[in-house]
């Protein structure tokens, strides 16, 4: 495993590792914001599509897939993430894409058992989330008072991850830890951080990477590997 402690862009580093590369893209719309990041062309489903040699989609929003149908995109089922092996979608990917969706999940161990039937020996799955010691995000929940009821985090978001726990819930479901890094602020949030807020991030994740805003996790399907060896060793006897 490749622990990396110096922060990176996280869209930066998703579309360097999509590059030229067959896809799967989970929770591919963006919904309810689908229209809008299209327009503005910041839906990382666009920017995957610019990128890679094939791209694939599963979301759960019908409204969402509808969007990208109509401005041309292909490749796109409906599909609970939590329920992977009822979508029709079948076939191995050399990436698969889960980006800033795990913390919504009431349970991500049945989202990583089912996205298992998309990774061969040498794929990889990318999964992002929000770092559970943001600097940030404490110095936001420190300031807003109000004993603690009004916290800076996603009306949909029901968990954090930190290295420890989201390296222990992997294990536990047969995916080995690849790579592991930490990503900064998005240049595409800074404009809207009020400039205290920033300037704390700054000074917090250069003493201490740890405390950046969110988690990149890389990983491979370690039963995949295993079968893998098993049918060598049935082939050579």
């Amino acid at each position: 495993m490749n622990f990396h402690s110096k922060p990176v862009q996280r869209v930066d580093y998703i579309l360097s590792q999509c590059k030229g590369k067959k896809v799967l893209h989970l929770g591919c719309t963006n919904w309810p914001y689908t229209d809008q990041t299209l327009n503005d062309s910041s839906l990382l489903h666009l920017k995957i599509a610019e990128c890679s040699e094939e791209l694939y989609g599963i979301d759960a929003d019908i409204e969402g897939l509808d969007i990208l149908t109509s401005r041309g995109y292909r490749n796109l089922y409906r599909g609970d993430l939590e329920k992977l092996a009822e979508c029709e979608l079948t076939g191995t990917f050399d990436v698969v894409v889960a980006g800033e969706m795990i913390e919504h999940l009431n349970n991500p161990g049945l989202f990583l058992e089912g996205v298992k039937r998309y990774l061969s020996t040498n794929s990889r799955l990318i999964i992002t989330t929000i770092n559970a010691y943001s600097a940030m995000r404490f110095l936001m929940y420190g300031l807003r008072g109000r004993g603690g009821q009004l916290e800076p985090v996603h009306p949909d978001h029901v968990a954090y991850y930190s290295f420890s726990t989201i390296k222990l819930m992997l294990e536990r479901h047969g995916l080995d830890l690849v790579d592991f890094l930490f990503y900064d602020i998005g240049i595409e949030h800074r404009p809207y951080n009020r400039n205290i807020l920033n300037f704390a991030n700054d000074v917090a994740v250069k003493l201490s990477p740890q405390l950046s805003d969110g988690l990149i996790v890389v990983s491979s399907n370690s039963e995949a590997s295993s079968s893998g060896e098993r049918e060598i060793v049935e082939k050579a006897v």
